[in-house]
């Protein structure tokens, strides 16, 4: 399966950041459940008429997919694929993934309904925008899966399925263009790990901060500052190397929020906010990173550096 690599972008985006635009919001840990979301667009395109047409809502997410049968009928077919092929001695899920990842099978694939859960939620019906991706749900199914499999979904949002489409199930479609399928081990490993801290020590503190992230919440990734977030736990490895040198220091990580930049404009950027907070001084160290979440694929626009609130 496709592996996300983790990439550490330390130098600015030449990307207009004199006038950005960013929506202004915060989120911190807790423990509700996650509800799909719809967030507020990106730019607006004019209508064939002049009017302005709907925006796009563009959507970054973390969670499983799974395969469901949306009818009886697919169900008696995949039944019937599956008893033509040798599958003694394999369990049912690497079964399905033996029998769906045949060439022949992949007008089953097709007929598939292919759902993105997020903290156990069914949150979105995944619908690839070109029929070459198939490929990408098949290899997200896993023969042997285990707990901490994720899968990022970067697509747009789309409307509710109609209750037809996925057995009854009505929940927002999302057309995506990529699927990157991974575990958390195997991203935590793929962190370069700073010098001064040792692995026994940095494992745990990655970890952690991936958690943490992981729980914010409502995070069905469409708002945007969610994308903002699950951009950051899969792609830019400072902060984890931040979280373990904090955590050497005796501190604790006390607050993640998320701001509108006030370098916004056309674009929108978004400040990204670590606190930590000493556990001997309760003094409060505070790090932000600016990501733009302007466009379907969310980049970074400076690199992790110390945060100082303004005054009044």
């Amino acid at each position: 399966m496709e592996q996300p690599v983790l990439e550490i972008q330390e130098q600015p985006a030449n990307t207009g950041v004199d006038n950005p635009a960013a929506r202004s919001g915060s989120t911190s840990p807790t423990n509700s459940s996650v509800s799909p979301q719809a967030c507020s667009s990106c730019g607006s395109a004019p209508a064939a008429n002049g009017a302005t047409a709907a925006p796009t809502s563009w959507v970054y997410a973390l969670g499983r997919i799974e395969a469901r049968f949306p009818s009886i009928s697919v169900e008696k077919e995949f039944a019937q694929a599956t008893g033509r092929e040798k599958t003694a001695g394999l369990t049912d899920r690497q079964a399905l993934y033996a029998v769906l990842s045949k060439p022949e099978i992949r007008y089953l694939v097709r007929q598939l309904c292919w759902v993105l859960t997020v903290e156990g939620l069914e949150t979105y019906i995944l619908v690839p925008r070109d029929s070459a991706d198939l490929s990408l749900l098949v290899e997200a199914l896993r023969p042997n899966p285990q707990p901490w499999d994720l899968d990022i979904v970067i697509g747009s949002l789309g409307p509710i399925a109609p209750p037809q489409r996925c057995n009854g199930l009505m929940v927002p479609i999302v057309v995506f263009d990529q699927i990157y399928s991974f575990d958390r081990e195997t991203l935590i490993k793929s962190i370069h790990k700073p010098e001064k801290i040792s692995a026994k020590e940095f494992s745990p503190a990655a970890e952690e901060l991936f958690d943490r992230i992981m729980q914010m919440t409502d995070n069905a990734g469409a708002m945007d500052e969610n994308r903002a977030l699950n951009y950051l736990a899969v792609r830019y490895q400072a902060i984890y190397a931040k979280a373990a040198e904090e955590f050497a220091l005796n501190s604790s990580l006390t607050g993640v929020h998320v701001h509108g930049s006030p370098l916004s404009g056309t674009r929108r950027i978004l400040d990204v906010i670590f606190s930590y907070t000493n556990r001997n001084t309760d003094v409060v160290d505070k790090f932000f990173v600016r990501v733009d979440v302007t466009d379907e694929f969310p980049f970074l626009v400076t690199k992790l550096s110390p945060y100082y609130d303004r005054g009044i």
